[in-house]
């Protein structure tokens, strides 16, 4: 998609009217966003979608006072009605002493990485819908698939910039390109679902539709045949495509506003050996083309390569510039927000570093366990770390897969399981939140 330059004249025009009406400091930011998808099923085009969309968002400080307003119309009385509103708000909101723009001297100079973000590749609705149609072939073509949920292509461009009345100004342009493909697998009037998606900035990381389609097929005919456990308690392996649903709830609890509110099973951990010495997990948001990569947070904040576990040592808390004056810290240009309120905070490109094992010698390893390959409606007690899952997968024996599994639950407390985690080597790059192929020696299975 082509796009016309990006201008910041009416986020400096909205800052500058917000302190001319009484506002001690402002900042405001811009979004635009184009989007093309294309879905087709059983081959036949099934819907195209067209987004434009551009956005303003305002947030407006008197004294510790904060209000956050934002509008998708620019023109020049909605910019005025928008200042006019996000001031008066905001002498009316409650005191919040935390409340204030990003420490000045934390804000990311002029002289920032080019993180190769954008590709300038533009597909038309027709090439898309070959894009989806070749993948939804693909997966049609592996023996044992009968029916199709479709396939899918699309592609997104977008600019964000962000300016404040302490002297940021800063924009990053980027791009998408998605491709998916969903299918059902028969045998014996059972029915199993699987599929594949991938995004990528660059259209040339992306994987070929053949290979999209091949993979979803793949996955919904090797869940052919699956049958319940009893209960037990064995090995599991979670495969590296879902392997991050087991460290999500990590992230959740060293994010500042969750460890200053003290509902983290996290919060007085700093320090400590929260996980297995095997393990570290970076977040790196100068990764050149990654999907989370910035050069600044969304305060502004520059922003770089942290460990936030070093061989199972709790090393940092994600913070933003409020969570870390709650904590008497400084921020960790973890900043994250949207239009319509203040910064929240979230991790960049975060990666578990990979071990010396293969998938094949963890499950060797192993002898017999679970290989989970799918995870649904996980179950959190944060305070606690109490955590449970229900799973799909793949039972093995003797380092091999034996037959296919449904309908079972996972559970354990994070913090015992973090202590046994061994990673493979099967580290790939699919998103901003990715790991290897992750072994815990022994975990309660619930079946039939």
């Amino acid at each position: 998609m082509t796009e016309t330059p990006f201008s910041l004249d009416a986020a400096h025009d909205v800052v500058a009217r917000a302190l001319a009406s009484g506002a001690d400091a402002a900042e405001a930011v811009l979004a635009r966003r184009s989007a093309l998808s294309v879905a087709v099923r059983l081959g036949d085009l099934e819907e195209v979608e067209r987004e434009e969309s551009r956005d303003l968002g305002l947030r407006v400080f008197i004294g510790r006072k904060q209000a956050v307003v934002s509008a998708s119309d620019l023109s020049e009385p909605t910019r005025a009605r928008l200042v006019e509103r996000a001031v008066a708000m905001a002498r009316l909101a409650p005191e919040d002493r935390f409340a204030a723009l990003a420490p000045q001297d934390r804000l990311a100079g002029i002289d920032r990485p080019d993180l190769d973000l954008f590709d300038p590749t533009d597909l038309g609705a027709e090439a898309l819908e070959a894009r989806a149609r070749e993948a939804e072939d693909a997966a049609r073509a592996v023996p044992g698939v009968t029916k199709s949920d479709g396939g899918q292509a699309s592609i997104t461009t977008g600019d964000w910039g962000l300016v404040t009345s302490h002297g940021f100004e800063g924009r990053h342009q980027g791009s998408a390109f998605s491709l998916a493909a969903g299918v059902i697998a028969e045998r014996d009037g059972v029915m199993e679902i699987g599929g594949e998606g991938r995004s990528t900035r660059h259209l040339s990381d992306l994987l070929s539709p053949g290979a999209v389609g091949t993979e979803a097929g793949n996955r919904a005919v090797a869940q052919l045949g699956a049958r319940k456990l009893s209960s037990r308690t064995a090995p599991v392996i979670l495969e590296n495509r879902i392997a991050t649903q087991l460290i999500g709830p990590l992230i959740g609890a060293i994010a500042g506003p969750a460890v200053a509110r003290g509902v983290s099973f996290l919060k007085d951990r700093m320090g400590d050996q929260v996980m297995s010495d095997a393990i570290s997990l970076v977040d790196d948001p100068l990764r050149p083309r990654a999907l989370g990569s910035t050069p600044f947070d969304d305060e502004g904040v520059a922003v770089r390569r942290r460990s936030l576990v070093d061989r199972g040592v709790l090393t940092s808390w994600l913070l933003n510039a409020s969570s870390a004056a709650q904590l008497g810290l400084e921020t960790t240009g973890h900043a994250s927000r949207g239009l319509a309120g203040p910064a929240g905070v979230s991790g960049h490109n975060l990666n578990i570093e990979p071990g010396s094992r293969s998938l094949a010698e963890l499950m060797g390893d192993a002898g017999s366990g679970l290989l989970v390959t799918s995870m649904f409606g996980p179950s959190l007690n944060p305070n606690t770390g109490d955590w449970s899952a229900g799973i799909s997968g793949q039972w093995f024996e003797n380092g091999q897969i034996v037959h296919a599994v449904n309908e079972v639950t996972i559970a354990g407390n994070l913090l015992a399981l973090y202590q046994r985690l061994i990673p493979g080597s099967d580290l790939e790059m699919r998103s901003s939140n990715n790991s290897p192929s992750l072994l815990i020696d022994a975990v309660a299975i619930a079946g039939a």
